[in-house]
C-alpha cells in the first residue's frame, strides 16, 4: 500500500511539516506501507530575521529563500500565536514585520515574493507592511498616522516615501484561504475582528477605519480595493498587497498543492491522510485539507483525516465530503507525540475496514 501524508498546520502547535512527520511516524509502527509526506516543491533554505512583531516587539521571524523566489508566512511576524490571550490588542496590531521581511527579502535578490495570509493578530490592512517597506501614510497634518487600524481612522494621504529602487521588478503573490472583501457586510472588520479580540465597538470602529483606508488608496493609488476577493485575508493584508504592491491573490490551497505537485502523487497513491488541528466546516472553504480532500474524491481515492478536534462527525456528511475515516488526537501538551499515537491506535481498524 502506498499512503501520501499531506497535513496543513496544527494551528499554534505543529507546522504542517512537523504533523506530516509525526503521522509518518505511526504509519510506519502500523504496516510496512510505503510513505511519502509531501514536502514544499520550492527547496531552498530558511533565513531568520530581526523585525518589529505585532505590538513592536523585536522577534525573529522565519523566511524561506528558494533560488530568486521568497516565501513569506505573515504569522511568523504579525500572528495571533505570537500574543497571549491576554495581550491581544485588535486597534495596535500591526503588519510591520510583515513588511520588513519582504524588504529583507528583496534586499537578498528575491523577484518574487509569496506571502501566505493568515492567522494574524492584526487589522491594520496592510498598511504596516507598507509603512516598513518605505510608503508614506499621513494624517491632514502631512504626520505618520498611529499604528494599526487606530491610525486608518486618521488617514488622508498616502506617498512613495523611501520606496527608492528596492521593489522594482519584484512579483507579489498573496495566498488567502477566505474570499471575504476588505469592507461591507462580510467585511473584514465584522468577520474577523472578533477573532483578533475586537469587542462590538471596536469592531465597529475598524469597520469605518477600514472604509476610509480604502477611500483613501483608491484616491491616491488610484486602486479600489475595498470589494477585491480576498482582500479581508490577514486583518486585510490581502487588499494592502494588491493596493501597494500590486499583488495578485490567489486560491492559497490550489497554489500551494499545485507547486507541490500533490495531485500527481495523490494519483500513484493508495490512500490519503490529511487533516489541522481543528477539523470543522470551514476546513471546506479554501484551506488545504480540503482541497486535498476534493481532489481525493474526483480521484476515487479514500482518505483519513487527523485532527486534534473534529466538529464534523455525521458519517454521512462526512463520506459526502469524501472522508472515510477521522483519527483524534485531543489536546495535549506533546502534539506531535499525539498525532503519532493516535495514527498507531486507529490506523489498524481503519485499513482493516478497507481491505
Amino acid at each position: 500500500m502506498r499512503i501520501l501524508i499531506a497535513p496543513n498546520a496544527f494551528k499554534g502547535t505543529l507546522t504542517a511539516g512537523e504533523a506530516g512527520a509525526a503521522a509518518a511516524r505511526g504509519v510506519k509502527r502500523v504496516c510496512g506501507a510505503e510513505v511519502e509526506a509531501l514536502r514544499p516543491a520550492l527547496g531552498g533554505k530558511i533565513l531568520r530575521a530581526r523585525v518589529e512583531g505585532p505590538l513592536g516587539e523585536k522577534i525573529t521571524a522565519r523566511w524561506l529563500l528558494a533560488g530568486r523566489t521568497a516565501v513569506i508566512e505573515m504569522a511568523e511576524a504579525s500572528g495571533l500565536s505570537l500574543l497571549g490571550a491576554g495581550r491581544l490588542r485588535p486597534l495596535d496590531a500591526t503588519t510591520r514585520g510583515v513588511g520588513q521581511l519582504m524588504a529583507a527579502a528583496a534586499r537578498k535578490g528575491a523577484r518574487e515574493i509569496i506571502v501566505g495570509l493568515g492567522g494574524s493578530a492584526s487589522n491594520d490592512g496592510g498598511a504596516g507592511c507598507a509603512e516598513a517597506f518605505g510608503f508614506g501614510l499621513l494624517d491632514p497634518r502631512g504626520k505618520p498616522i498611529a499604528r494599526g487600524a487606530r491610525g486608518l481612522a486618521a488617514l488622508a494621504s498616502v506617498s512613495s516615501g523611501k520606496t527608492g529602487e528596492l521593489f522594482k521588478g519584484v512579483k507579489v503573490t498573496g495566498l488567502a484561504d477566505v474570499r471575504n472583501p476588505l469592507c461591507g457586510r462580510l467585511g473584514s472588520a465584522r468577520v474577523f475582528g472578533p477573532q483578533k479580540g475586537a469587542g462590538p465597538r471596536e469592531v465597529e470602529f475598524i469597520r469605518k477605519a477600514l472604509l476610509n483606508y480604502a477611500r483613501v488608496l483608491k484616491k491616491c493609488l488610484r486602486v479600489d480595493v475595498s470589494t477585491l476577493p480576498g482582500g479581508a485575508a490577514a486583518g486585510g493584508l490581502g487588499a494592502g498587497l494588491a493596493a501597494f504592491f500590486g499583488a495578485g491573490l490567489e486560491d492559497g490551497a490550489a497554489f500551494v498543492l499545485e507547486r507541490a505537485g500533490f495531485e500527481k502523487k495523490l494519483a500513484g497513491a493508495d490512500l490519503l491522510i490529511t487533516g489541522e488541528g481543528c477539523f470543522d466546516r470551514q476546513t471546506f472553504y479554501g484551506k488545504a485539507p480540503g482541497a486535498a480532500l476534493a481532489a481525493a474524491a474526483r480521484l476515487g481515492k479514500p482518505a483519513i483525516v487527523v485532527c486534534g478536534i473534529s466538529r464534523l462527525e455525521n458519517k454521512r456528511e462526512l463520506g459526502r465530503r469524501g472522508v472515510f475515516g477521522l483519527i483524534k488526537t485531543g489536546l495535549s501538551p506533546s502534539p506531535a507525540e499525539a498525532v503519532e499515537a493516535a495514527v498507531r491506535r486507529d490506523l489498524p481498524a481503519l485499513l482493516g475496514l478497507l481491505a
